[in-house]
């Protein structure tokens, strides 16, 4: 099992790329994955996300209680910067419905 901080900085790191490339059918089932992972082994429900120039901050229920965490920009947006610069290597997959 992946502890709740690395699914959290992986679902909102994905996030952050399928926000910028709605369409990424491959993003989309890798936000859903970590999504999943977080309903059903961290039972964590309403996410809310905020950010300022130098952190991302989100809040959680878990259970009766509502917490906290917080994340550098930097390393959240590092996967959308590495598409964004090499557009070619990371092509977008449509979504079909």
């Amino acid at each position: 099992m992946e502890s709740l901080q690395d699914a959290l900085y992986n679902w909102l790191t994905i996030k952050v790329v399928c926000d910028a490339r709605p369409d990424d059918l491959a993003a989309k089932e890798t936000q859903d994955f970590f999504e999943e992972m977080l309903t059903s082994q961290h039972h964590v429900s309403n996410i809310d996300i905020s950010k300022d120039d130098v952190m991302y901050y989100v809040s959680y229920q878990q259970g009766e209680e509502t917490k906290k965490a917080r994340y550098p920009r930097e390393l959240i947006e590092i996967m959308l910067n590495q598409i964004n610069q090499e557009p070619e290597k990371y092509m977008d997959y449509p979504i079909v419905d």
